[in-house]
């Protein structure tokens, strides 16, 4: 695994999400220091707290171990790629509209 590129992509997704290190830190129930540490590819995080970092910064974790991940292939690239192909412009329009208000509904 690649310590550096998670460590900064979770700095990267941080920042977007508009989190302080302190409110990551919080909302995930750790300590700043080892937040600090992850970002800085000091340390990397257990499954459990990687879990929770895909969660609340809401990125998929493919994003954060890709330069780790040797199939190369994500999940959404291949199974829903396929599926989406073959919907008709208001099938895709709907899907679409359904995606935007589940991503809302999480928020």
């Amino acid at each position: 695994m690649d310590k550096l590129t998670m460590g900064s992509r979770i700095r990267e997704a941080r920042k977007k999400k508009g989190l302080t290190q302190e409110q990551l830190a919080e909302r995930l129930d750790l300590s700043v220091e080892f937040i600090s540490q992850i970002e800085r590819s000091l340390k990397l995080p257990s499954m459990q707290v990687f879990i929770k970092l895909v969660e609340v910064l809401q990125v998929s974790a493919d994003y954060l171990l890709r330069d780790s991940v040797s199939t190369g292939k994500l999940y959404g690239e291949n199974i829903l790629g396929r599926k989406i192909e073959r919907l008709s412009p208001k099938q895709r329009i709907a899907l679409e509209a359904l995606i935007d208000t589940y991503i809302a509904y999480l928020d």
